[in-house]
């Protein structure tokens, strides 16, 4: 069976990413802080009645377009992230002749676990 995943990652190309990667993570916390005020504006000023646009739109296009592109860093990597609020990703990495994913949680301090492609957290298993 041919690998689904054209990048593949070692254990030690997926640690040297983690102190980008809680860059990110944190970049992405701040931008969904953004939206999400961004969102309470704009319904709070269409339930009075006003029209929204302006800076007001203008500020939710850019805080999304940010968000996009953080996600495009993960995505460009084929790095999934599996639970944005935990910080859960996979890496596709080849363990034993093997296509699985090294995982990762944003609270671990390094990659300890890894599963396979189908199994998902619950079947993590140490390194």
């Amino acid at each position: 069976m041919p690998n689904q995943y054209r990048q593949h990652y070692t254990r030690e190309e997926a640690r040297a990413l983690l102190p980008q990667i809680r860059q990110w993570f944190k970049e992405l916390s701040s931008l969904r802080q953004k939206l999400s005020e961004c969102d309470k504006r704009m319904a709070r000023l269409l339930a009075a009645g006003n029209d929204v646009g302006g800076e007001t739109v203008n500020r939710r296009v850019r805080v999304a377009a940010g968000f996009k592109a953080t996600l495009t860093e993960f995505q460009r990597r084929e790095i999934q992230i599996k639970d944005l609020d935990r910080g859960l990703i996979d890496f596709p990495a080849i363990l034993d002749g093997k296509e699985v994913f090294l995982c990762w949680e944003q609270d671990e301090k390094d990659i300890e676990f890894w599963h396979d492609l189908q199994s998902g957290y619950a079947g993590r298993e140490p390194l």
